[in-house]
C-alpha cells in the first residue's frame, strides 16, 4: 500500500491515567492498578489509530512518563536520588535529571511484556519507540564515563538487547528517537550514527530513527524562532544516515522551515514525512496532509514515503490528538487516490 501512515511516538495520557497535557506527567495510580490502566490506555490508542486509518500503530508511550526516562527507570548504574540540574539540547532548557554513577546495564527487560500486549491487540503493523543513545546522553548527567561517546556506546549495547527482545515479541518497526541529532551535528557524524547502528545491530525487523525539532512546548518553539528562514540541520546529518544501516528516517515537514528538498539526501531510505504539526491545536485537513505528501513526491519515490506526525503528541489534548490522527489517516487515503 502506498503512503502507509504512522506516528512518531507519543500520544496524550488519558486523564484517568496521569496528568494531562504535560511532558513529564505524574501517574494517578500505583502498582497493579497503574499497570492495568496503562494497558487500557494503550488499547484505547491502538483502537483510535486503527479506526483513523493509521497503518503502523504504536502504544502511544502510555507505559512511560517520558520517552527517555521511561526506558531508563530500571537500568542499573543510574542514581535517581542524585538529581543534577543541567542544560538539555545544548542549553535550550534546563531540567533536573538523574546521574550516571557507574557502569550501566539492564536489570530486566523493560518493554517486552508491554510490546507483547500491544502485539496481541494490534491488527496491523506495530511500532515501538526507544530513545536513541545520543539523546539519552543529553538527558542524563554523567559522573562515570567522562566522554559522551563512551556513555552513548554503553547505552547502545543495552538498547540493542532491548530491541532484539521487542522484535522477538512481534514488533514490526523499532524506531530510535534522536532529537539531539538536530543539535549536535558534528557529534552525529563523529560517533552518533555509529552508536545508533550499534543499538540496531542484528535486527531483522524494519528500523527507523526519528529526528525532529522537538515537542510542541514553549522552549522548542522559541528555539525554532532563532533558526532563521531556513532550517538546514538535516543537511549536515542526512548523508551519514543515508550511508547507515538504519532503514528509515522520520523528520519534521509540516509548517517547517526545513527545505523539503533535503530529503533528496536520503535516496536509499524510507522517509517518514512529518505531515502533522504537533506544536499547534489546529487539526489539519486531509487536503493539508495530501499537500505535504505531494511536496515530498518531488524529491522521493512514492514507495518510500510514509506520512507521519512531526513529533510526539503527548503535550496536546486528547481531543486534538484524536482529530490529528483522523486527519493523518484521511490525508494518506486522499494521497493514495490522487497519486497512486
Amino acid at each position: 500500500m502506498l503512503f502507509p501512515a504512522t506516528i512518531a511516538g507519543s500520544l496524550p495520557k488519558p486523564g484517568w491515567l496521569a496528568e494531562t497535557e504535560k511532558l513529564w506527567p505524574q501517574w494517578k495510580l500505583e502498582g497493579e492498578a497503574l499497570a492495568q490502566a496503562q494497558r487500557d490506555a494503550a488499547l484505547v490508542w491502538i483502537k483510535h489509530q486503527e479506526d483513523a486509518g493509521i497503518s503502523v500503530v504504536s502504544d502511544g508511550e502510555q507505559f512511560r512518563r517520558h520517552f527517555v526516562h521511561g526506558f531508563l527507570e530500571t537500568v542499573q548504574g543510574i542514581d535517581w536520588q542524585l538529581m543534577t540540574r543541567m542544560g538539555i539540547r545544548n542549553n535550550r532548557y534546563e531540567a533536573e535529571v538523574p546521574t550516571v554513577t557507574g557502569p550501566i546495564r539492564r536489570s530486566r527487560p523493560v518493554h517486552r511484556e508491554e510490546a507483547a500486549f500491544c502485539r496481541a491487540h494490534a491488527t496491523g503493523g506495530l511500532k515501538f519507540t526507544l530513545p536513541g543513545p545520543m539523546t539519552i546522553c543529553d538527558t542524563l548527567a554523567d559522573a562515570h564515563y567522562g566522554r559522551r561517546a563512551d556513555m552513548a556506546m554503553a547505552f547502545a549495547e543495552i538498547l540493542n538487547e532491548e530491541a532484539l527482545e521487542l522484535e522477538a515479541a512481534g514488533v514490526d518497526v523499532i524506531q530510535f528517537d534522536e532529537p539531539a541529532f538536530n543539535v549536535f551535528m558534528d557529534e552525529v557524524n563523529e560517533w552518533g550514527v555509529a552508536a545508533l547502528e550499534r543499538a540496531a545491530r542484528g535486527l531483522k525487523c524494519a528500523t527507523a530513527v526519528h529526528i525532529c525539532y522537538g515537542y510542541g512546548i514553549k522552549a522548542n518553539i522559541d528555539w525554532k524562532g532563532t533558526l532563521g528562514a531556513e532550517w538546514r540541520q538535516y543537511e549536515r546529518i542526512f548523508p551519514a544516515l543515508n550511508a547507515s544501516t538504519i532503514g528509515g528516517v522520520s523528520l519534521e515537514c509540516a509548517n517547517s522551515h526545513a527545505p523539503m528538498s533535503l530529503i533528496g539526501l536520503l535516496a536509499d531510505k524510507q522517509i517518514l514525512v512529518g505531515a502533522i504539526d504537533v506544536a499547534t491545536d489546529h487539526v489539519e485537513t486531509p487536503e493539508e496532509i495530501a499537500a505535504v505528501i505531494a511536496e515530498a513526491l518531488k524529491y522521493a519515490d512514492a514507495e518510500r514515503i510514509q506520512p507521519c506526525t512531526n513529533c510526539g503528541l503527548a503535550p496536546r489534548s486528547r481531543a486534538v490528538a484524536e482529530g490529528k490522527l483522523k486527519a493523518l489517516g484521511a490525508g494518506a487515503k486522499l494521497a493514495r487516490e490522487r497519486f497512486g
